[in-house]
């Protein structure tokens, strides 16, 4: 099984981005994407790159699920 990490965008620069992964900052692909993206969106990233944006109102129960699958794991 594959999960994908979500991350917070800082940096926005063409078609990368720097996202934070639970404190890491990593480029990632945004061209998956149709969304444009702004710093401060939320996005799930696979394999280094944005695979979908995460809606502001579904951030913090997206977050608390992958807390829960982390802690459990």
């Amino acid at each position: 099984m594959c999960l994908g990490m979500p991350g917070q965008v800082v940096r926005v620069a063409g078609d990368t981005a720097i996202v934070d992964l639970w404190g890491t900052e990593k480029e990632v692909r945004l061209d998956l994407l149709e969304d444009t993206l702004l710093p401060g969106d939320y996005v799930i990233t696979h394999e280094g790159c944005a695979v979908r944006r995460i809606p502001d109102d579904e951030v913090a129960d997206t977050f608390t699920l992958y807390e829960t699958v982390l802690v459990e794991a």
